[in-house]
């Protein structure tokens, strides 16, 4: 239990065995028992599917690329003299070293907001009702628009069932979950199968 009145909730661990549930005081006090369900089955969901491990190991693997790609940009700022016909043109492996780390971060935004849809999939699966975690996902973006999450990083922002640092138009293209409402709309043709 966080000592938040902000509503949220996350897991964290790297499998069923090691894992942690937390929720704020805020999304305890905002939801009823079936919703709170919703939002329980969606974070056992991350666990159970190891998004929490899986997550990690993309991030890993988009720092690695950033900083190979920085190594690159720097070789060129303090690295010597080069011969273009054994290494290819510098402007090339400049484009290169710009281009790789927002590849991998488009890469690792993907496959965060694909494993919230599966855990928003999950969660209605392990609650039985896709109504709750809706209804649930409804009022915390309410809430959290009320009362934003302090203290909110971009490094923790994905673990989230709601991102607190959401935001419109051209930012919501960088956000680690997809929109409440497309998750919402998802959820409710759910439940009408």
């Amino acid at each position: 239990m966080l000592p938040s009145a902000s509503a949220n909730a996350f897991a964290t661990g790297r499998d069923p065995k090691h894992a942690a549930i937390a929720v704020t005081h805020g999304i305890v006090g905002l939801l009823n028992q079936e919703e709170l369900s919703g939002v329980l089955g969606h974070e056992f969901s991350h666990i159970l599917n190891h998004d929490i491990l899986l997550s990690s190991i993309v991030a890993t693997l988009a720092g690695a690329l950033s900083m190979i790609a920085s190594m690159f940009r720097w070789s060129f700022f303090w690295g010597g003299e080069r011969d273009d016909r054994d290494n290819g043109h510098p402007l090339a492996w400049i484009m290169v070293s710009i281009v790789m780390p927002l590849v991998a971060m488009l890469i690792q935004l993907a496959i965060s907001r694909s494993r919230e849809y599966g855990a928003d999939l999950g969660g209605a699966k392990l609650c039985e009702e896709p109504l709750y975690l809706a209804s649930a996902l409804r009022k915390i973006e309410a809430a959290s628009k009320r009362l934003p999450l302090r203290d909110a990083v971009p490094a923790t922002a994905h673990l989230f069932i709601v991102n607190p640092l959401s935001g419109k138009g051209w930012t919501a293209l960088f956000s680690t979950h997809p929109s409440i409402e497309d998750r919402v709309t998802r959820l409710e043709t759910l439940s009408l199968q």
